[in-house]
């Protein structure tokens, strides 16, 4: 089902990597992590014990995974590592690429002793260039690096970072994505290859929209301080009762909607309020209208009211409010994971729904080295 007979072998830290293994452990491929001794960098976030069970970041991207210490840096276990590789079909890690030249771990290297592996490779700035190996986080390479920033945070305000794991998860999904492309060919060739997926690139594709623009008329809007921004109904709008409410126009039909909303059908049939309105003075008066009408609202008669007019428009929730929503529950937003302890708790589900039928994911998330004889008892045994 799904997944299920694939093997995957993870050697990689923090988020993207092994996110990535963790979404393919979720759909029921077997996956090992393969650990240095001092073990993953996330084991060190809201460490798992017996008192506080079930570290929520770590359980987050390994859960469904057995896990292994090497010590890569010793012939005998590197040669433990390619004897591994040998019986799998996918290999994920976002170690930096001198790294495992060094360790004799890159992609011609290992190709060698397993010619149909797909090796995928994560990394912060791609493969080649002259800042390959530099390091990187997603807060660094996909959120400051790539643009992205410069493009979401209005000129008028300080800057400031992505919430960690954002783009990393971006991107695992979409070296998970790649892995499952080159699956399907090695079932026509019989061969593996190379797969690579940086925090750069993605985040070039996920900012897609002005990039296209960039590329093709040498620049591109961004995000402009409230009173600059061309659309007088688009935008956060804040209730009597200390709420915000998001509202995006998708149509013509909109700001006759907002008006009629607001009261003030009259402006319909003044040529000064025509659409587009070019006039950005005339685009900060609707502004204010709006503003003013929705201040005198609380949410739920703003939400009635929008809803009613059939505007787009949402909440700006918290995460507490969304993990209380029976409309989070009910897309599948979350699922119960083992903490390894006996007991349980709910943990973000990976995007993808499967409704006639997958795994069950939630499995505990390894100890640190919890199956190493295991796993090199099953390598003894294949020879």
């Amino acid at each position: 089902m799904l997944l299920e007979g694939l093997k995957v072998v993870e050697m990689s830290t923090w988020v993207a990597g092994p996110g990535c293994a963790a979404i393919m452990a979720d759909w029921g491929a077997e996956v090992i992590k393969v650990e240095s001794a001092a073990g993953d960098a996330t084991r060190t976030f809201y460490p798992d014990t017996e008192e506080s069970p079930g570290n929520p970041i770590f359980s987050m991207e390994n859960r469904g995974k057995r896990g292994i210490v090497l010590d890569i840096a010793s012939a005998a276990g590197r040669e433990a590592l390619l004897r591994l590789l040998e019986t799998a079909d996918i290999f994920i890690s976002n170690l930096r690429p001198g790294a495992l030249e060094r360790a004799g771990l890159d992609y011609q290297s290992v190709k060698a002793r397993a010619p149909r592996l797909i090796y995928a490779s994560i990394t912060g700035v791609g493969l080649v260039g002259p800042e390959r190996d530099l390091p990187a986080f997603d807060i660094t390479a996909f959120w400051t690096k790539s643009g992205v920033a410069h493009q979401m945070i209005p000129s008028d305000q300080e800057p400031f970072p992505c919430r960690p794991g954002f783009g990393d998860h971006t991107t695992a999904l979409a070296l998970c994505s790649a892995i499952l492309a080159a699956l399907h060919e090695r079932r026509q060739t019989g061969r593996g290859r190379l797969v690579e997926c940086s925090l750069l690139r993605t985040a070039a594709y996920a900012i897609g929209w002005d990039f296209s623009i960039q590329l093709r008329y040498g620049e591109a809007p961004r995000a402009q301080p409230k009173d600059d921004r061309p659309s007088p109904i688009s935008g956060f709008f804040r209730t009597a009762d200390d709420r915000w409410v998001c509202i995006v126009p998708r149509g013509p039909a909109c700001f006759p909607a907002m008006m009629q909303l607001i009261g003030r059908p009259q402006v319909l049939d003044d040529v000064r309020y025509d659409r587009p309105i070019a006039d950005l003075a005339v685009v900060r008066e609707v502004r204010a209208w709006v503003e003013e009408a929705l201040a005198r609202l609380t949410f739920a008669e703003a939400a009635a009211a929008l809803t009613a007019a059939d505007l787009i428009w949402a909440p700006m929730a918290s995460l507490a409010e969304v993990a209380a929503s029976e409309q989070a529950e009910a897309a599948g937003c979350f699922i119960e994971v083992e903490d390894g302890w006996g007991g349980s708790f709910r943990s973000p589900a990976t995007p993808a729904r499967f409704p006639e039928g997958a795994p069950r994911p939630g499995r505990a998330a390894p100890k640190l080295g919890e199956h190493t004889e295991e796993v090199l008892a099953e390598l003894d045994r294949a020879r």
